[in-house]
């Protein structure tokens, strides 16, 4: 196929929200993809953190293969059976007692922004509304859901902002004990900050947030988002912290590669939304729930997430060692399978000519690659992209 005119179709008919690399995927399994021209990548990005069981699951197939046979849609009205287990499945693993579904990251933030305001006006407290998030977080492209995120870049251009929210920066108790006052109803923070930069808390920041909320009777939101479904080793990143959130939101893995969203909530607030509160049309659809059952189920059965805790830290090993070579590696940091390498200056050249090589990595915060490969992902897999990172890198040392 051409290549060049398919990128120009695209740019006569869609939007150009979208800064794209000239790559037009076809095809993918396991971590591999690709092109319409037979291009074959090493996926290092896995859809964004979505496909955490890699392209074309046999699991995630054989769901959505004998649902289409039986029921794609039938609206909230009634009761689903994929739904049910799904739920079941989400509950039984997880500190909570409740799940509203949805069909992204952004939806299921916005149904715990809704939920916690729910929450104070049903205690008898109708001021509370004020929710602190982080600086460099990242929440979704809803009007709400970017007034939360601590970043203008995404605010531009869409003011003026719903009111509501405040940021402090991230890993820092005291500014969040500064920040509350009689308005504050909630806590909101990713455990480990993907977009803001592969972020990663101390080891008592997250209990602190907990004992903070506890003293000052707020709700403690978890934006798992991006590293729940097993990123860094178990199911959820709360897990590796001995600490629950009051409410946890989900997507992207969550569906195998399909839309969804979840956002999760513990014994308190489960009469919160009563009929008619808050709802979607396509929250909770049978096709979504049955890929999102066959994840779930691979992943506490099938070894994943041992293998993604073993994987983990031989990729950042070996990412430590290229630190330990180039003095423009400033840090490499993370957790499980979500990675970041921060360096002195712009990657998206390395980015550029990683895929020239047949790898596709990410740059966010213009300086950090960021590294999400499929928990599947093999030591083989791993020291070729190392060792292209390091020709790479050693080319760019000769120019200096």
């Amino acid at each position: 196929m051409d290549k060049k005119r398919l990128i120009e179709k695209t740019n006569k008919y869609i939007f150009p929200s979208y800064k794209r690399f000239p790559v037009v995927i076809a095809e993918g399994k396991g971590c591999t993809v690709w092109d319409v021209n037979g291009k074959e990548y090493l996926d290092f990005v896995s859809g964004i953190a979505v496909n955490n069981l890699g392209h074309r699951h046999p699991a995630v197939l054989k769901a959505i293969r004998e649902q289409t046979q039986k029921l794609l849609h039938c609206s909230n009205l009634y009761y689903s059976l994929p739904q049910i287990e799904l739920a079941e499945l989400l509950i039984k693993n997880s500190f909570a007692s409740r799940v509203f579904f949805c069909n992204s990251g952004a939806e299921a933030n916005e149904a715990a922004i809704k939920i916690a305001r729910k929450y104070a006006k049903d205690q008898g407290k109708p001021d509370k509304f004020k929710i602190i998030t982080m600086i460099n977080s990242f929440h979704g492209r809803t009007l709400a859901t970017i007034t939360a995120t601590g970043q203008k870049i995404f605010q531009k251009g869409f003011e003026p902002l719903p009111r509501g929210f405040c940021y402090v920066p991230f890993n820092n108790l005291p500014a969040v004990e500064a920040a509350i006052n009689d308005h504050t109803v909630a806590v909101m923070v990713e455990p480990i900050q993907g977009e803001g930069g592969v972020n990663c808390p101390s080891d008592t920041y997250l209990k602190g947030l907990r004992k903070i909320c506890d003293r000052h009777d707020l709700l403690l939101i978890f934006d798992e988002v991006q590293v729940g479904m097993g990123r860094t080793g178990r199911l959820f990143c709360y897990q590796h912290y001995q600490v629950e959130p009051d409410i946890m939101t989900l997507a992207k893995a969550l569906g195998g590669g399909l839309p969804i969203g979840a956002m999760l909530a513990n014994e308190k607030l489960k009469d919160t939304l009563s009929p008619g509160s808050h709802a979607s049309t396509f929250g909770g659809n049978p096709l979504a729930m049955a890929a999102g059952k066959a994840v779930v189920n691979t992943l506490l059965h099938d070894g994943v997430l041992q293998h993604c805790r073993k994987m983990g830290e031989y990729f950042k090993g070996r990412l430590t060692e290229l630190e330990e070579q180039y003095s423009f590696i400033k840090e490499v940091r993370g957790k499980g399978l979500i990675l970041g390498m921060e360096l002195s200056s712009n990657g998206t050249e390395t980015v550029n000519q990683c895929m020239e090589r047949g790898f596709l990595i990410n740059c966010t915060m213009d300086r950090i690659l960021r590294f999400m490969p499929p928990l599947i992902i093999t030591e083989k897999a791993v020291d070729s992209l190392v060792n292209a990172l390091s020709i790479i890198f050693r080319n760019r040392e000769k120019k200096k």
